[in-house]
């Protein structure tokens, strides 16, 4: 399940930039490789297993920022989170994007069902709209935990002093960890999609996995 989050990324590096925006959004995301885990490992950024999100956020104040593409958001998502995706699908239609989108498709997509992916390169605007301040404490969420450092890194240097990483992602969590979950798959599952997802429901059905 970690080739999804790797092949997003990768994705995103390997994607034209354009406009002062992009390259700055980029540039932080690159930033990630050398100083994420740095952040995490000083105390600069709190690293919160999932069993203990729910106390972060009652008794902490952190409010859970799930960063996940819309389809994975879609099929399972914590109630009352908020979401602002950090990568978004790439409709470009110029016959390098259809090139990398068929290489994709052929060694990702019909596996993983993830869509060819682009760098929301207004994510920290779009963050910006809907939480308080850069005094927000905010716990930053993805599927496995990969994408989740690339914001933490971007969300920390734009100046965001309060974040929270949940480790490991959604996958690494169990029934309970959060209360109130909407949608049609557990929020460990939401990243499987593709044939992996048949391959799964047949284990669900015969109760290799719960």
């Amino acid at each position: 399940m970690a080739m999804g989050a790797a092949a997003t990324a990768a994705a995103c590096f390997s994607s034209a930039s354009t406009g002062v925006s992009r390259s700055r959004v980029r540039a932080q995301a690159k930033s990630w490789a050398g100083g994420a885990k740095e952040l995490v490992q000083s105390g600069a950024v709190k690293a919160v297993r999932p069993r203990d999100a729910a106390e972060a956020m009652s008794a902490e104040g952190f409010q859970l920022l799930d960063i996940r593409p819309a389809w994975e958001h879609g099929r399972a998502a914590v109630r009352g989170s908020v979401h602002v995706p950090l990568f978004i699908s790439d409709d470009d239609m110029s016959p390098v994007t259809l090139l990398k989108k068929w290489v994709h498709l052929g060694y990702i997509g019909l596996w993983t069902g993830q869509s060819f992916t682009k760098m929301n390169d207004r994510f920290l605007e779009d963050v910006a709209a809907v939480v308080a301040g850069k005094d927000a404490k905010l716990l930053v969420a993805c599927g496995e935990g990969l994408r989740s450092l690339i914001a933490v890194r971007m969300l920390h240097d734009d100046g965001y002093k309060n974040v929270g990483w949940l480790a490991g992602g959604f996958s690494k969590s169990v029934d309970g960890d959060f209360a109130d979950v909407e949608g049609e798959s557990k929020l460990r599952y939401a990243t499987i999609g593709g044939t992996s997802y048949i391959f799964l429901q047949i284990l669900l059905l015969l109760r290799v996995v719960q």
